[in-house]
């Protein structure tokens, strides 16, 4: 009987007047229709339906009587959803990082550990020869494989040459490990011979566009033939082999010269496939001491699951995995709540701000009988209403911001609007924001007492516990601490880009040996420097940016519990000249004078404090051959900007060269230089096209990952101070029009208009500088171990904090301005007028 007079009651009180619009003539007659099908239904199940519909036509005409308030509810909510989801389209694709191989629990990757100077050191380079040693030793090994992913051949077939594609040396088990999709082909037996080659569907087409490529030759630089022997799908950005367009057998590394026995050289990746059923414990402990078998060196082995190495690529003091990755991951998950949070919160302020008018008509309501609970459910299904419209609108704008953003994160993402899940999951996040939003407002009007709301006295309970107070602190507290971060992230990498690098990297131009760019390479330097395009030329194992591997080094007088891993990499003669590192000791390599030098070394400042020599020029480290120590060099940055410089040695032409770099003459300009270094490069390797970097924006690379976290903090920060500056404009448009008459008081008394606007603002200026007080300090905590994984960092000072606290300041005063100076000019006659 109960639900029948609150049924009745909410009939009975419309939220405007009896007029409606077309667009709510519409939506009656549809629910009329709802309502008639109802009936159709037992008793109680019908007035609960028609009930609910009621809640809906309700809903819709409030909402319509208020479109500027739903406006920016559904613009605000609508923003933080669609940074949510951007979000986690690009956390899910993170997280799905090499987790897709059918037998993705059992592959794992073969790791190095090592202790040096206290720490932990991790990587996941290996020697040549431990897969095959490993498959042999250990049964548990169902399958293993190798990867090298530096080949870089010129594939031609009749007129078409394609240079520089990135391929990949693998064994041929490969296939059986990684299950690409094979779309021709026997993957089973792709690999097995040297003289094979499977490609990619992209490079298929390429090379033989839309005939069958299959048992075709292709043949590699100007000596190797291969035939195709598999077709497999191209390979998925989230996967580590990423980019690469063809696969060739590692017995053709072993063919051509390219592959060794030597333990110490740990160069390529070792991937293993464990029986099922497998005490990954009990393995780990017993391959933790193998290499020691074959080398004398206390590194240990491990292995690690293959979907953790993207996220999981280094490891604790306490050897739990870790990475800067995985923070950033991490942070945008809890950007994506924050901004979900914000967007809520604007709901919740401005749905209590309206609470005054509509603090009577839920007190009519409760005298002639509606219960709260009826009350909750009318006001949810108002915010469920707003949330399924900001969802919409998200989808609409996701769609429109997606190809953008893939730019931004470098990441084909899409929204999978074939999986059921997806909807599931859209579906639940409409309701959760609904709820969230939806709850305060809900909980606080319903509460209302009819016997003091409808005698006025509604303004004494909002004075003396106003919730907009904590929403609006809890809102630009989430702003404040964003822009903290990302004030922070951007210092760190002006910071590491302001680093001293150790060597002089413009006008420095690398090319990578192609064809018979190495048969040449003596007469193409000879002709660079006699032509004064080039002021030095040398030749290196591997551009300047990057080691070519790591190895372990014996010396007279090593410790024994010594486990440095030195960085290496080889240099003809000039290196010092070439990329102007600076000396310390010694000479550069010079092959002229002291032809000795291909069997010489040259050590930076790190490695030198490693040997601990009282002076190092001469003396002799040994890795499989002796090194003599002709000079030291400057620590300079090869690998990351943010990490400390390892050890490094430099060792003469004997270790192979297949790098030449170039320091240009500053008497010719770039573009001229280029252009003569183009005719003489292709004078002497006419086959393949002249390619070439600028060390410069190589080592601009490495501020990627960075530069990104860094855009996409700065992205979503401006989009929270931005769903932050629409709630507060609404709260102002609210609080205007209410003390419309004490501002035409205030000005009939003799008021300025600064002196309105100040009264209009300083309750809101107040509260922003106590979301400055709260937030800083998590924001100190939140920076300072964001960038904790760096050792090269800055420090977090105070005008970081200053600078946030302003503009957080400002942009609040701005945002506040428009309304405020609109009601402080309106003349006090029409806003009296009624008194």
């Amino acid at each position: 009987m109960r639900l029948v007079i609150e049924l009745s009651v909410f009939e009975q009180i419309p939220f405007a007047s009896e007029q409606e619009t077309d667009s709510e003539r519409i939506l009656t007659a549809h629910l009329q229709r709802f309502e008639l099908l109802a009936n159709k239904l037992d008793g109680i199940t019908a007035q609960r339906v028609i009930m609910i519909l009621n809640y809906f036509k309700i809903a819709f005409r409030h909402l319509s009587k208020n479109s500027g308030f739903a406006a920016i509810n559904s613009i605000g909510l609508a923003s933080g959803m669609t940074a949510a989801i951007l979000i986690m389209l690009w956390v899910r694709s993170e997280f799905n990082f090499d987790r897709f191989y059918a037998d993705n629990d059992r592959i794992y990757a073969v790791g190095m550990k090592d202790v040096w100077a206290g720490e932990s050191v991790e990587h996941f380079y290996t020697p040549k020869p431990m897969a095959r040693a490993l498959k042999t030793d250990f049964p548990e090994i169902q399958t293993i494989t190798r990867v090298d992913k530096g080949t870089g051949f010129l594939l031609t077939r009749q007129d078409i040459k394609l240079a520089k594609e990135p391929g990949v040396f693998v064994d041929s088990t490969f296939l059986n490990i990684f299950d690409y999709k094979v779309i021709a082909g026997n993957p089973q037996e792709a690999l097995k011979n040297p003289n094979q080659i499977v490609l990619t569907k992209s490079l298929a087409e390429r090379l033989f566009g839309h005939s069958n490529p299959i048992n075709q030759t292709i043949r590699l630089d100007s000596t190797q033939v291969s035939t195709v022997s598999a077709i497999i799908e191209d390979i998925p950005d989230h996967s580590f082999m990423k980019g690469s367009t063809y696969l060739v057998p590692w017995t053709l590394m072993e063919k051509i010269g390219y592959s060794d026995d030597y333990w110490g050289n740990n160069s390529i990746q070792t991937y293993i496939k464990l029986h099922q059923n497998v005490n990954i414990d009990q393995f780990q402990k017993t391959i933790q001491y193998y290499l020691r078998k074959h080398t004398d060196t206390k590194v240990a082995n491990f292995i690690q699951p293959i979907g953790d190495q993207w996220l999981y690529s280094k490891f604790t003091a306490q050897g739990k995995p870790t990475s800067p990755r995985i923070i950033m991951v991490r942070s945008f998950i809890a950007i994506a709540c924050l901004i979900l949070l914000i967007a809520s919160i604007n709901f919740m302020n401005l749905s209590t701000a309206q609470s005054e008018k509509r603090a009577k008509e839920v007190g009519v309501r409760k005298v002639v009988g509606a219960s709260k609970k009826l009350l909750i459910g009318q006001f949810l299904t108002e915010s469920m209403v707003i949330s399924f419209i900001s969802g919409l609108l998200s989808l609409l704008i996701t769609l429109i911001a997606l190809p953008y953003f893939n730019e931004l994160v470098s990441r084909e993402l899409v929204i999978p609007f074939d999986d059921l899940l997806f909807w599931a999951a859209f579906a639940g996040f409409i309701f959760v924001s609904g709820i969230l939003s939806g709850s305060y407002p809900a909980f606080y009007l319903s509460s209302f007492l009819p016997t003091k709301v409808l005698k006025g006295k509604y303004l004494h309970i909002q004075q003396t516990f106003n919730p907009r107070k904590i929403l609006v602190v809890s809102q630009f507290c989430i702003a404040i601490i964003l822009i903290v971060t990302t004030l922070s992230i951007r210092r760190q990498i002006k910071h590491a880009q302001n680093r001293e690098t150790g060597y002089n990297k413009e006008r420095l131009v690398s090319i990578v040996d192609q064809g018979d760019i190495r048969k040449n390479s003596l007469l193409i330097k000879n002709e660079l420097l006699s032509s004064r395009i080039a002021k030095q030329v040398s030749r290196t194992s591997a551009p300047l940016t990057k080691t070519m591997s790591f190895n372990y080094m014996e010396w007279d007088g090593k410790p024994k519990d010594d486990n440095t891993i030195f960085a290496r990499m080889g240099a003809d003669e000039n290196l010092v000249k070439t990329a102007e590192l600076e000396l310390v000791a010694g000479r550069d390599f010079d092959l002229t004078q002291f032809p000795t030098d291909s069997g010489a070394m040259i050590i930076n400042e790190s490695a030198a404090k490693v040997f601990n020599f009282d002076d190092p020029i001469g003396k002799t480290v040994v890795d499989g051959r002796k090194w003599h120590i002709v000079g030291v060099v400057k620590d300079f940055i090869q690998e990351s900007p943010f990490s400390a410089i390892s050890p490094l040695v430099i060792q003469g032409a004997f270790s192979g060269t297949q790098v030449t770099n170039i320091r240009l003459n500053d008497h010719v300009s770039t573009s001229d230089a280029l252009t003569a270094m183009e005719k003489i490069f292709k004078a002497y390797n006419p086959d393949y096209p002249f390619e070439y970097s600028f060390v410069d924006r190589n080592y601009a690379e490495k501020f990627k990952d960075f530069q990104q976290l860094g855009t996409l903090s700065s992205l979503f920060a401006l989009l929270t101070i931005f769903i932050s500056c629409l709630g507060l404009f609404g709260l102002t448009a609210y609080m205007a029009e209410n003390r419309t008459k004490e501002i035409g008081i205030h000005k009939v008394l003799g008021a300025s208009i600064f002196k309105i606007m100040r009264m209009l603002s300083q309750d809101f200026v107040l509260l922003v500088v106590l979301s400055c007080l709260v937030a800083f300090p998590i924001a100190y905590y939140i920076a300072d171990h964001l960038l904790s994984e760096y050792t090269y960092r800055i420090a977090i000072t105070w005008d970081i904090f200053v600078a946030a606290g302003l503009g957080a300041l400002i942009i609040a005063l701005l945002t506040m301005s428009y309304h405020a100076i609109k009601a402080a000019l309106i003349n006090p006659v029409v806003s009296l007028r009624d008194e």
